[in-house]
């Protein structure tokens, strides 16, 4: 009975319908909810139920991202994992993905956030829990929320940059996937592969 509620009857269930209706007008649809900061909940709600509204959100985030280990072995194997992921984000977000030997995804890491048309992200911050979790590869991955995953030239040296490190502490990068909507580029794929 639950399951055939809508996201905004849901919502008035968990929230109550001033509260959710308060929320939707200030924030926007569902998507936008789920990926809104604490403080725009709470501006949008009034105070009233925003710590309540972010767990749920983020109970949601979590089960949407939470994912048994897979084998990814293709750019479309990266690209279904995490669509859902990046579906809605409005600034570039920047993620790798923890191989073991297999190529199964051990883990996935949020490195950074950025901007509409931007995200910074040293190497550093990329190799750190993967040499914690003794990762035996990585294929990095982005999205570009402009809806074109065209990587642009940023995201080119930088892939250079990870792969050099990478072979370095014996970590390769397997790949460099570009996110935008429902399309998606391989970085290695333009560059004809990494050796």
């Amino acid at each position: 009975m639950i399951d055939k509620l809508s996201d905004k009857d849901l919502l008035a269930l968990a929230l109550g319908t001033r509260a959710s209706d308060r929320l939707l007008e200030g924030v926007g649809d569902i998507e936008a909810i789920g990926r809104a900061p604490h403080l725009e909940l709470k501006q949008a709600v009034g105070g009233v139920g925003a710590r309540k509204t972010a767990a749920i959100f983020e109970l949601g985030r979590r089960a949407m991202t939470c994912r048994t280990l897979g084998v990814v072995s293709t750019p479309q194997s990266v690209f279904d994992r995490l669509q859902g992921f990046f579906a809605g984000l409005k600034q570039e977000v920047f993620v790798v993905l923890a191989l073991n030997a297999r190529n199964q995804v051990i883990a996935e890491i949020e490195v950074a956030r950025g901007t509409l048309n931007g995200v910074e992200a040293h190497p550093r911050e990329i190799f750190r829990p993967l040499i914690r979790i003794s990762a035996a590869g990585c294929i990095i991955a982005h999205n570009h929320p402009t809806g074109d995953p065209t990587p642009s030239q940023e995201d080119m040296a930088l892939t250079r940059r990870v792969q050099a490190v990478g072979e370095l502490v014996g970590i390769p990068m397997v790949d460099h996937i570009v996110i935008a909507g429902r399309k998606f580029r391989s970085v290695s794929e333009m560059l004809g592969g990494f050796d």
